[in-house]
């Protein structure tokens, strides 16, 4: 469980090639996050059963949750590549810009609409108005979340010496997206967003939802770190060292 975890020096033109891709899922991880909080208010029905819970049909969930379990993915494989340092500079990374687009909305919401604009002001705050409690919300809970996930994540990994890659990547992830889940809708129904009585139909589908597509993921970050791996020259339990 104490293995210290080995890391694989690269050539100059490897690194650098490493640092493009860690920044290409950077930017990937952090338009998933911005734009679940943007169009979070929009409610879908996925019935592959048909079962209602707690007065709400299973898998009746935000379209904001579509993009999120990408996030998860994405700090799973930096945290197996690049290392929980890395992974957590991606955390920060988002919160910084899941503020400054809170700032943008609000700044937008403000500026009074011309008599000829087709989104007047009363249709641009029905949409984003509410935005800015839930950017606030998701911070607090992804924060809470992505911190709990990569050292759900970390731990598995010493304590495996590097193996069974499924086992940490699936239950960091079930354990932090419960949080995630539990947290946000608690605080989306304390401010109004969402009615108290489709609190417990929505926790459970939208666990119930990332669980499984956690469980759909796991073979891709199983591709990823082979590609990596193979690209590189990793062997187990080896992490790419960039800037």
């Amino acid at each position: 469980m104490t293995s210290v975890t080995k890391r694989n020096a690269l050539d100059p033109k490897d690194k650098l090639f490493a640092q493009r891709i860690y920044l290409f899922l950077g930017s990937l991880f952090i338009t998933s996050l911005v734009v679940s909080n943007l169009i979070f208010q929009k409610f879908f029905y996925w019935y592959p059963l048909d079962i209602e819970i707690f007065g709400s049909k299973l898998f009746e969930i935000s379209v904001g949750i579509l993009p999120y379990p990408i996030t998860f993915l994405i700090t799973d494989l930096i945290s197996e590549i690049y290392g929980k340092k890395k992974a957590n500079d991606i955390v920060v990374a988002g919160i910084f810009a899941s503020v400054f687009s809170l700032l943008i909305i609000l700044v937008a919401n403000v500026a009074p609409a011309t008599s000829w604009s087709y989104v007047n002001d009363n249709l641009f705050n029905t949409v984003f108005g509410n935005s800015t409690i839930a950017v606030f919300a998701s911070m607090v809970t992804y924060l809470l979340a992505q911190l709990i996930d990569i050292q759900i994540y970390h731990f598995w990994k010493r304590y495996t010496k590097g193996k069974k890659l499924w086992l940490r990547n699936n239950f960091s992830t079930w354990f932090s997206q419960f949080v995630d889940t539990f947290t946000i809708l608690i605080l989306l129904s304390s401010f109004g967003i969402i009615p108290w009585e489709n609190f417990k139909g929505l926790l459970i589908s939208g666990f119930l939802f990332k669980v499984l597509i956690a469980a759909l993921d796991t073979p891709l970050l199983y591709l990823g770190v082979y590609l990596f791996k193979k690209r590189f020259n990793l062997k187990t339990n080896q992490e790419i060292e960039i800037l």
